[in-house]
């Protein structure tokens, strides 16, 4: 029973306009304290999880060079290509499809293209007790963050505190999942970590195939329907056209909405990663280094009387004078000039140059 990595990597990151595009989203750019992009990031913290040939990339169809470009050593079958985003359990879904070709127990370790973790070695242990554990449960298992501070832009894991499962030779621990929550308001999100029994939802899973696809015949049966057509026709020389099909006509989910709240054989690793999702601008900021003004500037600037400031001008000169607590971003795609505690709101930037149809600035 051979364990697998799932690589997310088809968001297109509309609160990072305009460093981050549809053309070229966050997890190709090097956003982090690193010349390697989110993606190569991501791939180099599995070196000690599974080989290179048992990581799997799924990406929007657009992105498939990109993949290519960024992961040559990635054998070019295991770049699966979406025709069209659906959100995550359409993605899980067809991963776990893919994935029972090789095997219907395989074990998969699903994971963003996108997040930053400093602590790897803890990382690298704390999937392994999750692998080694779902070999012969029917479980999935999601990591939980421990949290470091309020944070309202995560949603949240509540579990249960006397521990599951206890991991041989490590301190690692798996509980029992009790709810899941949305993303709290900063009152709820400080009553949470007061309490000490809520993690943050870090959007990493681990499961086997055949428990995956049991879970979404139970709970989303027009996606697992969906994914037995795809399955007739992987072999197939129809196979490519009945991807388009199927993704053109099944509904977007989430798998926290669609199976994670749903399902009763879902458990939690409590995981202290040093985690980011990396969602907005201010997290940025929070992560890169500072000066002694406590901004974080990348690229040429002039910068006076400012402070704690996120300055990035990659290609051109910025000047700042007099200004504190600002999102100053300089691209060849557009300028933003933001309020580090309004940095959600950048997304509205994008849906305002859709619906204005300019798409070249997106």
């Amino acid at each position: 029973m051979k364990s697998y990595a799932i690589v997310m990597a088809g968001g297109v990151g509309a609160r990072f306009w305009p460093y981050g595009t549809s053309k070229l989203p966050k997890q190709f750019l090097p956003i982090a304290n690193s010349t390697d992009t989110m993606l190569q990031l991501t791939i180099k913290r599995l070196k000690d999880i599974v080989p290179l040939d048992q990581v799997f990339i799924i990406t929007n169809k657009q992105y498939i060079d990109l993949v290519k470009k960024q992961l040559p050593r990635i054998p070019k079958e295991n770049i699966i290509g979406e025709p069209v985003g659906r959100n995550t359990a359409p993605c899980i879904g067809l991963a776990s499809t893919i994935l029972k070709q090789y095997d219907e127990k395989a074990k998969m370790f699903v994971v963003p293209a996108d997040h930053l973790i400093e602590n790897v070695d803890e990382f690298t242990k704390v999937v392994n007790t999750g692998l080694k554990f779902v070999e012969d449960k029917d479980a999935i298992v999601t990591l939980g963050i421990v949290p470091s501070h309020p944070e309202t832009g995560y949603g949240y894991i509540q579990f249960i505190e006397d521990a599951f499962y206890k991991a041989e030779k490590s301190d690692v621990n798996i509980y029992r999942v009790k709810t899941f929550a949305e993303k709290p308001s900063i009152e709820t999100a400080k009553i949470f970590l007061e309490s000490g029994d809520f993690l943050w939802n870090s959007g990493m899973f681990i499961f086997r195939a055949d428990t995956m696809l049991k879970q979404m015949s139970e709970l989303l049966p027009d996606l697992h329907h969906a994914m037995q057509k795809i399955e007739n026709a992987i072999h197939t020389q129809k196979y490519q056209q009945v991807l388009e099909q199927v993704f053109a006509e099944i509904k977007g989910i989430s798998i926290d909405y669609g199976i994670m709240e749903k399902a009763k054989n879902v458990f939690v690793i409590k995981a202290d990663l040093k985690w980011s999702d990396l969602g907005s601008w201010d997290e940025v900021y929070r992560l890169k280094n500072k000066d002694k003004n406590n901004n974080a500037i990348i690229g040429d600037s002039f910068i006076k009387d400012s402070h704690n400031n996120l300055i990035m001008s990659p290609k051109g000169f910025v000047g700042v004078i007099g200004a504190d607590d600002l999102i100053i971003i300089d691209t060849k795609d557009g300028l933003l000039i933001c309020k580090k505690d309004r940095t959600q709101e950048v997304k509205e930037i994008v849906d305002y140059l859709k619906r204005k149809g300019l798409s070249d600035y997106i």
